[in-house]
């Protein structure tokens, strides 16, 4: 009887320990996984303003649209000015102008057209520009026009995805307890770039 009791006392003793290092790892475990996510997220919201910001350019607008968007990379071309050869200490001393220069040929500039996917994707594949990293499931995303205070109209964008999505399968309470805070100090529950409602600057909302 008495070897019994040891025996659960000592299972007893173990289970407890267990519970104890759960409670102070488990926080750990979950901020890293965090931290892993949130980072791999930012970095499509990146590049996703980058291909849209390239997009503007050429279009004079943003796209609500991924499949535009991702075609635009794949196969778009932006307008580079290539600029050769440079004056001299002694000629900007003589009081030259770069446009006195380039008459002269002194100074060349030519117009080259490169593909978007070589200045912004490189090493990635545009395909998964829509995609939300370590989950099965799509950023939103969309475009309109704002109307400045003085008639000014302008382009915006905004791509997103929420708390609740991009950290599917990491502890829920965690998760709802950043969704609170987020809520309370009146912010989105989840990280974006750009916005729909304001111009912004394309800035993200982990800047």
């Amino acid at each position: 009887m008495k070897r019994a009791i040891q025996i659960v006392l000592l299972l007893v003793i173990i289970g407890l320990g267990y519970a104890v290092y759960r409670s102070i790892n488990e926080p750990i475990e979950y901020e890293e996984q965090f931290q892993k996510r949130s980072k791999a997220v930012v970095n499509r919201l990146k590049l996703i303003r980058d291909a849209q910001v390239a997009y503007k350019t050429i279009n004079d607008k943003y796209t609500g649209s991924f499949d535009t968007l991702i075609d635009f990379v794949k196969n778009g071309k932006l307008k580079m000015l290539r600029m050769e050869g440079s004056l001299s200490d002694s000629l900007l001393a003589a009081g030259m102008t770069e446009r006195e220069a380039i008459k002269l040929g002194i100074i060349k500039r030519d117009t080259v057209y490169i593909p978007v996917k070589d200045s912004i994707c490189k090493n990635f594949n545009p395909d998964s520009l829509r995609r939300v990293p370590f989950v099965d499931a799509e950023f939103e995303m969309g475009a309109t026009t704002l109307t400045s205070s003085s008639n000014l109209q302008i382009p915006v964008f905004e791509a997103r995805v929420a708390n609740k999505v991009y950290l599917k399968g990491l502890d829920d309470q965690q998760r709802i307890n950043k969704d609170n805070l987020a809520k309370q100090l009146g912010r989105y529950p989840g990280l974006k770039v750009g916005s729909l409602e304001e111009a912004n600057n394309n800035a993200g909302n982990w800047e």
